[in-house]
């Protein structure tokens, strides 16, 4: 299993969004900055910061929905849907402990309908899909059962 964009994520029974962290301020990012830019690269997206260095942080692993809607149509390339013809999925933009709002994909299984403001969801790590090199992973969110 490859994740699709490595660095943004954790696998095994718990895992985590990574993110960066400025050391000047503590303001957090996601998604993390590229450690192939190098750290004089990174420059603080807090206005008021002119911090330079980052830290690699994990976030955490649930979070509350604060919006919500279903992707009707089929993304572009390089996005492959997992199935023939499209089905439509559903995203969510959930708030995390750390102040920031993360958007992804609902977990398998789930849709519009499951999702509510203020639920609680947990990250999880699932099959995008597979081709000739292997098994494609992505992070979604979860629900939890936990209801506003």
């Amino acid at each position: 299993m490859t994740p699709v964009i490595e660095g943004w994520f954790t696998t095994g029974a718990e895992p985590r969004l990574l993110a960066s962290r400025c050391t000047t301020c503590s303001n957090v990012v996601f998604p993390p900055v590229s450690s192939d830019a190098g750290a004089a690269a990174f420059f603080c997206r807090n206005p008021a910061c002119d911090g330079q260095e980052y830290d690699a942080v994990e976030l955490s692993r649930t979070g509350r929905v604060w919006s919500y809607t279903d992707a009707q149509y089929q993304p572009p390339a390089p996005y492959i849907p997992p199935t023939d013809p499209f089905e439509p999925f559903a995203l969510a933009a959930v708030e995390l402990a750390e102040g920031i709002v993360v958007l992804g994909q609902v977990a398998a299984g789930y849709g519009v309908a499951d999702l509510k403001v203020g639920d609680e969801v947990e990250v999880v790590v699932e099959t995008l899909n597979v081709d000739e090199t292997g098994e494609r992973t992505i992070y979604r969110w979860k629900p939890t059962g936990e209801r506003a």
